[in-house]
């Protein structure tokens, strides 16, 4: 264990954890909120907005690449804190830039961007490790616990935004967006004071090499590529979607649309948390997978707004097993598997986020800014895990002998 300040135990460490996915989950869906309002302020395009995005994502894929080397040699506290650091200074960026680079507000938007999403990319890496090396039983439903409040953290973002807005008017989303920079900024200080746990500290670790060398491996990369683009190809369109697709207000788009999609998606994965014990992880994930494709379906054919915004909702519960899944499914094969195993395949997920979102934006550029076409393309993601998964149940004793011969 790497000791942290006296009177503060695991359960702080788990808090810390808890908020840093609060944390992701702002870095990565607030400014979606506002897509609309920057087209009428700044008179960004749709291809724009995307870039936003895909930056946004990229910066992120950067940061799991640079940290499969950086993480065990500079130690998990300092490059969360940094995390925190990095995060706070975007969001409080995102707030001045804009205005201090005018008339290039689109410069510092970008610039903004690409600050916290290095903050929510060292999040993705260092914190699953963290928990997973925490003294606690249970391991995967502990994950999906974990990772349900990245879906809470996306509703309350939304909800929070929504009423903020209608409130206050979203012409003043800029002390908006100094509101949510105090939360990483108080918890960068509760993680320089938490203890941190060693993961596998018996046995070393697998390094990169030996993780290539492994077919299933290979699967858990496709799993998770496939779990990031599912989810954010909807959840970054929600907002703009219900606005401009479905003519439905700002306040109640984003309460029914990024607000239930964030709600479900922590209900699934609390649910396989409490649950765990008497689920099959593998059929849980493939009869997700098979309803997240209907959610696409609906959200892009539906004629009636309501069934449009369920889509979106539905979508959120079919998504939430995916990403924790995945981890636990690699973490529960593949021994000593180490930072270097959630840093690549935090990494694919992130390749996937990227991607999912790009391509809706593009697409739907392309005609006419028609994101139903968007939303119908990135289908091929739900389609993706559910032969994924397919492949895991019908060789999963061939990889369990795999594994052991590696």
């Amino acid at each position: 264990m790497i000791s942290g300040r006296k009177g503060f135990t695991v359960k702080h460490t788990l808090f810390a954890s808890y908020i840093a996915y609060v944390v992701q989950a702002i870095v990565i869906n607030f400014v979606p909120l506002l897509f609309v309002t920057f087209q009428k302020d700044y008179g960004l395009t749709l291809e724009m907005l995307t870039l936003i995005v895909t930056i946004n994502f990229i910066m992120q894929l950067t940061i799991d690449a640079v940290s499969v080397f950086l993480i065990d040699r500079l130690g998990y506290r300092l490059m969360v804190v940094l995390a925190h650091v990095t995060a706070t200074l975007g969001l409080v960026g995102l707030a001045f830039l804009p205005e201090l680079l005018a008339p290039n507000y689109y410069v510092g938007i970008l610039i903004s961007t690409l600050m916290y999403a290095i903050g929510g990319g060292l999040i993705e890496v260092v914190i699953s490790p963290i928990v997973e090396a925490c003294p606690t039983e249970g391991k995967s439903a502990t994950m999906s616990l974990l990772h349900s409040f990245y879906s809470w953290g996306m509703a309350i973002v939304a909800l929070v935004s929504a009423v903020f807005f209608a409130v206050f008017g979203v012409e003043n989303w800029k002390i908006l967006s100094c509101i949510w920079a105090l939360v990483p900024f108080f918890n960068g200080i509760l993680y320089a004071l938490v203890p941190l746990y060693e993961l596998n500290p018996e046995g070393g670790q697998k390094g990169v090499t030996g993780l290539f060398k492994m077919k299933f491996f290979w699967l858990m990369l496709v799993l998770m590529f496939g779990a990031g683009a599912a989810e954010q190809a909807i959840s970054q369109w929600a907002s703009a979607y219900s606005e401009v697709e479905l003519g439905i207000s700002k306040a109640i788009g984003d309460i029914a649309g990024p607000c239930a999609f964030g709600i479900l998606m922590g209900s699934s994965r609390v649910f396989y948390a409490k649950f765990s014990k008497k689920l099959k992880l593998s059929k849980f994930m493939l009869v997700s997978a098979f309803l997240c494709l209907a959610s696409y379906f609906l959200a892009a054919f539906s004629p009636i707004p309501v069934l449009g915004l369920l889509g979106c909702a539905i979508c959120g519960l079919a998504v939430g097993i995916m990403w924790p899944g995945t981890y636990s499914l690699a973490a529960g094969a593949i021994k000593n598997g180490g930072t270097a195993m959630f840093a690549i395949l935090a990494l694919a997920g992130d390749a996937g986020c990227t991607f999912g979102p790009t391509l809706v934006g593009f697409v739907s550029g392309m005609f006419e800014e028609n994101i139903r076409i968007g939303f119908l393309t990135a289908a091929v993601f739900p389609a993706v895990i559910i032969v994924g998964v397919i492949i895991y149940n019908r060789f999963k004793a061939k990889i369990k002998r795999e594994n052991k011969e590696e």
